[in-house]
């Protein structure tokens, strides 16, 4: 157990490592939707702009931060373990050449059919527009090799944490958001003179955003031995086994998309603008997934896998435990937050120029819908891996298509009287549902873990939760007008409400003697200390 706790807090300070550089991340990725806004709104031009960039983000999802990277990290660990120093850069130098090539070539056919492509995509009431499949399809054609960038980046980005080195990869997307911003900005200004939209601006933005992505982490690459030497061997069996782990894992992820796909027709047969609700909504929800849920996934996978590769059940298990209920710990609180707060948040952050009232309004239901759905997607980021660390990609494979079933089910029923509601609705129910297959499968391949404490922990952050949610209840009945003040009062209010809020979750939490919490708080109070 003592063991078990010591790994619990390798995570801890992993997790808060990682969680400051995708804060980072984050933030610029809400400046980023904030110069959207500002600049388009929502409506035709950026819900173009959505639907272009989701189909190389489609497929960055499979061979990117999805399938690759688990299969990589899984594979390199045990090269790292097992192999030695020699023939774990050796498999890194022919995993590199063979999905650059790979990936080179789904490039190219992305950007010859980028037309059928966007067609396939988006729904009749999209179409109608005048020029709005037009200038998706362009916008398509430009981005497309940003998937070839950004694949990259993942794949060196699982070294780098193999080697226990976490913060430059996760500041990585950092520079992508500021690429995207200044050289989106720069060109979006530029290019009108020259007879193109500005939104094309943006668009080259994000491929600049790419290629930043994968520079940044080259240098912390090269420091941490790596050489290059190119070379491509097919029947390299490292190479061959991240490929079977990724096949089964692509289809997995398939039906990820599938729902994406589902999700982006239903919304672009709803009025004008859902798209772009659904999509300002998400990304503000993506911020507590990627501090939270992403930064322990990212802290606990090498420590998983090396566990994996020395058969050692006892401290897999346990180490998945505690990552959940670390995700738990600040996952759910911010669900509840979020519902009660979307509001003043989303006027706050994009309420200004060509983003209105109604556009604030309207994606503020689409938030709290997906917030409901956050402790699923946090938990579910920290169970897939370990399937991969396992070998065993079938039931995450699985997971996938029963969460295809039930989106369908919850976007059927729901859309009619719902609209853009429906679809953030559905997206949190098939996640949840993803959730519970894949915990009580999990249950039977670890042998088991501790329900007990899993559930103890859980009661204890629901009760600490719903006190938090009392507490912001009576603190926006009492200043219910505060936020029709002006922006500075507004949003010194907005941080005074979660700060307050932080805080008396955080007291009851350690009143509580949550483990996972007086684990973090000890590397807090330690480097604090030193």
């Amino acid at each position: 157990m003592k063991k078990a706790s010591a790994d619990t807090g390798r995570i801890a300070r992993s997790a808060g490592t990682v969680s400051i550089a995708v804060m980072c991340s984050r933030v610029l990725g809400l400046v980023r939707e904030q110069v959207f806004a500002v600049m388009f709104g929502a409506g035709y031009a950026y819900d173009a702009f959505v639907v272009a960039f989701r189909i190389p983000n489609l497929l960055r999802d499979l061979f990117g931060e999805g399938a690759l990277s688990s299969a990589f990290v899984a594979v390199f660990s045990d090269y790292d373990a097992n192999k030695g120093e020699k023939a774990t850069w050796r498999l890194a130098n022919n995993v590199l050449v063979f999905f650059a090539i790979l990936l080179s070539l789904v490039t190219l056919a992305g950007i010859v059919f980028a037309g059928p492509l966007v067609r396939l995509l988006v729904d009749a009431e999209f179409v109608q527009v005048p020029g709005k499949v037009e200038l998706t399809r362009t916008l398509t054609i430009v981005m497309f090799p940003f998937l070839l960038f950004i694949s990259l980046s993942a794949v060196v980005m699982g070294m780098l944490n193999t080697k226990g080195r976490f913060f430059v990869p996760a500041m990585a997307s950092s520079f992508f958001n500021m690429g995207s911003i200044v050289g989106g900005v720069s060109l979006a200004f530029i290019l009108p003179m020259f007879g193109y939209p500005a939104i094309m601006g943006m668009a080259f933005g994000t491929l600049i955003g790419g290629v930043l992505q994968l520079g940044c982490q080259l240098p912390a690459l090269l420091r941490a031995g790596f050489i290059l030497a190119p070379r491509l061997d097919l029947r390299d069996p490292g190479l061959r086994r991240i490929v079977r782990l990724m096949l089964p894992a692509v289809i997995g992820l398939s039906a990820t998309q599938i729902n994406i796909f589902i999700n982006t027709r239903f919304a672009s047969s709803c009025v004008e603008g859902s798209v772009s609700w659904l999509n300002y909504a998400f990304r503000l929800v993506q911020l507590p997934i990627g501090v939270f849920g992403v930064a322990i996934s990212i802290a606990s996978l090498p420590l998983i896998s090396r566990y994996a590769a020395a058969r050692d059940v006892d401290k897999m298990r346990e180490t998945c435990t505690s990552s959940m209920i670390m995700a738990f710990c600040l996952t759910i609180p911010a669900s509840f937050g979020l519902w009660l707060l979307s509001e003043p948040i989303i006027k706050i952050i994009f309420e200004y120029g060509a983003f209105t009232a109604l556009d604030t309004a309207r994606t503020a239901e689409a938030l709290r819908f997906y917030a409901v759905g956050l402790f699923a997607y946090s938990a579910v980021k920290i169970m897939v891996p370990v399937f991969f660390a396992l070998n065993d990609t079938r039931f995450p494979v699985v997971a996938s298509f029963l969460a295809v079933a039930a989106n369908l089910v919850f976007v059927l029923s729901f859309i009619d009287a719902f609209q853009h509601r429906a679809i953030a609705l559905s997206t949190s129910g098939a996640m949840i549902c993803n959730f519970l297959f894949l915990g009580i499968i999990l249950y039977r391949k670890l042998a088991g873990y501790s329900l007990s404490h899993l559930f103890e922990g859980i009661g204890k952050i629901l009760l600490a939760s719903l006190v938090m949610s009392a507490w912001l209840k009576i603190l926006l009945f009492f200043v219910r007008d505060g936020f029709s003040q002006s922006i500075l009062l507004q949003s010194a209010g907005l941080i005074v409400y979660i700060a307050s809020a932080a805080a008396v979750y955080g007291l009851l939490l350690y009143l509580l003697k949550v483990k996972e919490l007086s684990l973090v708080l000890d590397k807090v109070r330690q480097k604090l200390t030193r």
